[in-house]
């Protein structure tokens, strides 16, 4: 690292501590992600994806068959057939049963657990997504995860860690956005926008509710969007803003979802006004594999 003649020593080992301090943070939470994403039961073991419909059907990967009505979704199981729910065998005395699931709420779910005492026990996710109920199994033998090797990320630079405010709208905002699939559209509530400062220009996020209570989230692309990061989006958890609104935008934290691994995802797509025009070199870069298939 350079150092200007007339800087304090003290002040410059100030700096490079505080330095090595914002980068050891950052590679223990990407750490803690990369744990998270590869978990054996993650996205990156989904099998197949199934959307439900009213006649029944048999699905790849998941026993019994299954419909959904009146906004639940019926699974048949046949003689031998075993699922666990909570713990719980649905089929109890193997002679078949039928469950009844749900209502699902708009992007919740719950998962089914298939024993398997061979090759690692299936999870099975039903949820709904789009307004549509969709069913995905899990394997931790999937071949996606199986060669999974991580994901390459910008270094850590404390220049992308930038102070904003959030600006409520007068009333939250039901913002439909596009998705990673066809056919489908989420919904979101946006309760207000971010503004903040970056490579010397005024610039403005849509954030929608996070999934932790008080968090925001927001959904964006930037001038590297489809160079060096994953085309279609990029998410970053923003903390809860303070009494004043002030936030911090750590956008070496920004995260691929998981339609940047595999085309088994809903993914939602950022709103039209998060097109950021500027570059942010920082957080996670277009995965391995989709730059091995490009």
């Amino acid at each position: 690292m350079s150092t200007h003649i007339d800087r304090p020593a003290p002040i410059q080992r100030t700096f490079d501590t505080d330095a090595a301090a914002f980068a050891a943070d950052w590679a223990d939470w990407h750490s803690a992600h990369e744990r998270h994403r590869a978990d054996p039961h993650g996205f990156l073991a989904v099998t197949h994806l199934h959307w439900l419909e009213q006649t029944p059907a048999r699905l790849d990967g998941a026993p019994g068959t299954w419909s959904v009505d009146d906004d639940v979704v019926r699974l048949v199981l046949g003689p031998g057939d075993r699922v666990l729910h909570d713990g719980q065998d649905l089929n109890p005395d193997g002679k078949g049963t039928t469950a009844v699931l749900g209502p699902i709420a708009e992007r919740a779910g719950l998962s089914l657990r298939v024993p398997d005492a061979g090759a690692g026990h299936t999870v099975i996710e039903v949820a709904k997504r789009g307004g549509r109920y969709v069913v995905r199994p899990r394997h931790p033998l999937n071949p996606l995860l199986a060669r999974y090797r991580g994901t390459p990320a910008y270094a850590p630079d404390p220049a992308y860690s930038v102070s904003g405010v959030f600006v409520p709208f007068p009333e939250p905002r039901a913002t439909t956005v596009g998705a990673a699939v066809e056919g489908i559209h989420h919904v979101y509530e946006a309760p207000g926008e971010i503004r903040f400062r970056l490579h010397g220009r005024d610039l403005g996020l849509i954030a929608f509710n996070g999934y932790t209570p008080g968090t925001l989230t927001v959904l964006f692309t930037d001038a590297t969007s489809g160079q060096t990061t994953y085309g279609a989006n990029r998410s970053l958890t923003v903390p809860a803003p303070g009494a004043d609104g002030t936030v911090l935008l750590d956008f070496n934290r920004a995260v691929n979802l998981p339609c940047a691994y595999t085309d088994l995802a809903t993914c939602p797509l950022p709103p039209a006004g998060n097109r950021l025009p500027v570059p942010v070199e920082a957080g996670e870069k277009i995965p391995y594999e989709r730059q091995a298939a490009s």
